[in-house]
């Protein structure tokens, strides 16, 4: 069976997080991804964060699955030659360097187009076009500049950055997404373009509705949030806790053994929809009809008085106890789930979200698989390659015969 993105190649200069994300995902979907890496030392993250001597670290191999390695040394001539052989070979270039290094290793978009008019060239960048522009970027200032640590965490506490990685994994998404719109194009066009992701504009993409509040707030307070009724609203989004961004009240409660579990919560909703059951729930059928509580209104002024009835009933069972009583009664919940129960979760086996991958130097490692499933293109997830790994393969490949591969060697171009 033909993968979705069979025939596409992919000439991969990415390295640490967000551009491996877009090429690994491409990967999966069957692109043809040539990593290309400096020969004796490659990818950074080979070497960072190490947990058994020697071999790529799982940072790495997390991230380079489905790929083939090639070193190269573009400074020099004859490894500009070979870059030059590899834009014409192949379909797509991308890249997340500092601002500007490929313009100095005498490649800018202009000289990429004569070389290949077909090449979809696509960048992850800290900033757009704006003061910025020039900064570098990692995760968590990313996640500082696009509005995401500013309104995460509670009211009288600092900014928090989240642990999910929505500056490099969400814009190594958006510039996937961003390339195989281009290659569609293409196939109308016969052109290629530019792609260009910006960590900053990922962020804010996935704060939308923080600023949406940022707009109600000057209509009045947001009622939704825990500040209100008592607390203050200042002039911009404020902190919301575990408020529920979607309106509907939401929070985070206690259950059994959360005294020694430090993930022995889960997560409750009390829609409207769903008041009457979570009374019966409680046993607290009279607060049904009482009007000091019967409706939303009644009810925005004393959610915290609500949760802690809740919190009281939740603190008798085990998370996975009160997904199991109040999923019948279609009330929205979600239990707190560690690390460890998801690398142990079978149904996330069975579904590829993770999967267990054998790697010649490090033996058997957890990874996440394609979060995308297709119904006619299934994923199969492959070990990250070796540093150099298909060095004589893709050479050869391009046209590049025994003796010009052995000389290319010798000038210590790949």
């Amino acid at each position: 069976m033909n993968k979705a993105l069979e025939g596409v190649r992919i000439l991969d200069m990415t390295h640490v997080q967000s551009g491996p994300t877009c090429t690994q995902l491409l990967a999966w979907f069957g692109a043809d991804v040539i990593k290309i890496e400096r020969p004796g030392v490659g990818d950074a993250t080979r070497s960072q964060l190490r947990d058994i001597p020697d071999a790529d670290s799982l940072y790495f191999t997390m991230l380079n699955h489905n790929k083939r390695s090639v070193t190269l040394n573009t400074k020099s001539e004859k490894g500009k030659e070979v870059f030059t052989k590899l834009i014409e070979y192949c379909d797509v270039m991308v890249e997340n360097f500092a601002p500007g290094a490929l313009d100095r290793m005498g490649f800018s978009w202009d000289k990429i187009q004569v070389i290949n008019p077909r090449m979809i060239y696509a960048s992850v960048k800290g900033f757009g076009p704006g003061p910025y522009q020039d900064c570098k970027v990692y995760e968590n200032v990313a996640q500082c500049v696009g509005g995401a640590a500013s309104t995460t965490g509670f009211d009288d506490g600092p900014p928090l950055v989240s642990a999910a990685q929505i500056g490099d994994s969400g814009t190594g998404l958006n510039l996937a997404l961003g390339i195989v719109t281009a290659l569609y194009q293409r196939e109308s066009s016969g052109r290629g373009q530019r792609v260009e992701c910006a960590m900053q504009d990922g962020v804010l993409n996935l704060c939308r509705v923080k600023l949406r509040d940022q707009q109600r707030l000057a209509h009045g307070p947001l009622k939704e949030y825990p500040q209100y009724p008592n607390g203050k609203f200042g002039d911009a989004t404020p902190r919301s806790g575990n408020a529920s961004g979607g309106g509907q009240p939401g929070w985070i409660v206690k259950c059994k053994g959360w005294e020694t579990d430090p993930d022995a919560y889960v997560y409750v909703i009390i829609q409207a929809a769903v008041w009457n059951q979570w009374c019966q729930v409680l046993g607290r059928e009279d607060l049904i009809e009482d009007p000091e509580w019967a409706t939303p209104e009644a009810r925005l002024p004393k959610l915290e008085q609500a949760f802690a009835l809740i919190e009281e009933w939740t603190m008798t069972k085990d998370k996975f106890e009160v997904m199991d009583i109040l999923n019948p009664l279609n009330i929205p919940c979600g239990p707190i789930l560690s690390m460890k129960e998801l690398a142990e979760e079978p149904s996330l086996r069975e579904t590829g979200t993770i999967v267990e991958v054998d790697h010649p130097e490090r033996g058997k490692y957890l990874t996440i698989g394609n979060p995308v499933k297709l119904s006619d293109s299934p994923s199969n997830v492959q070990h990250s390659p070796l540093l150099g790994e298909h060095t004589d393969e893709v050479l050869s490949e391009i046209g590049m015969s025994e003796d010009e591969i052995t000389a290319a060697k010798e000038e210590g171009a790949v």
